[in-house]
């Protein structure tokens, strides 16, 4: 199951009365996208909560693909998100915080642990991988990569 799999709407039940909709927790599931970013809707959410989603769309669903928001793309940008911020030394619990403070979403200390020790193992084969066939380049950049998260 990926990361964006686990990664929820905070607030949920405050959201879905205010759209007086329901709609699933997951931040990525499909009815979610679809409902919280109709303009209309959209217009039925408060200030703080508008600026949120808002932040959101714009930092992950800025893409052009014909299949928007299902195109996958802001998952991907999402995952990089979750990277950069263990690159800059926080823990699985701050990113949970600035998850929250950033974009009004919340996930499992625990989930963002395996995620991230998830990606230094796969950075792990990819170095060494790379060593075996001889790509000294992409061994270095996997290497400088992995190190990022540790």
């Amino acid at each position: 199951m990926a990361i964006t799999d686990k990664i929820y709407i905070k607030n949920h039940q405050q959201i879905a009365s205010q759209l007086e909709t329901s709609f699933p927790k997951g931040a990525f599931k499909g009815a979610t996208l679809d409902i919280l970013f109709q303009g209309e809707n959209l217009a039925k959410l408060d200030e703080a909560t508008q600026d949120r989603v808002l932040d959101f769309a714009t930092d992950f669903m800025d893409c052009d693909c014909e299949a928007n928001p299902h195109c996958g793309h802001p998952e991907e940008k999402f995952v990089r998100y979750l990277l950069d911020l263990r690159a800059q030394g926080l823990g699985p619990d701050a990113v949970v915080d600035v998850m929250g403070d950033d974009y009004m979403l919340y996930a499992y200390p625990g989930d963002v642990l395996s995620f991230l020790d998830g990606a230094v193992r796969t950075l792990e084969a990819v170095e060494t991988l790379a060593d075996v066939d001889g790509r000294s380049d992409a061994a270095s950049d996997a290497r400088q990569k992995r190190e990022q998260l540790l």
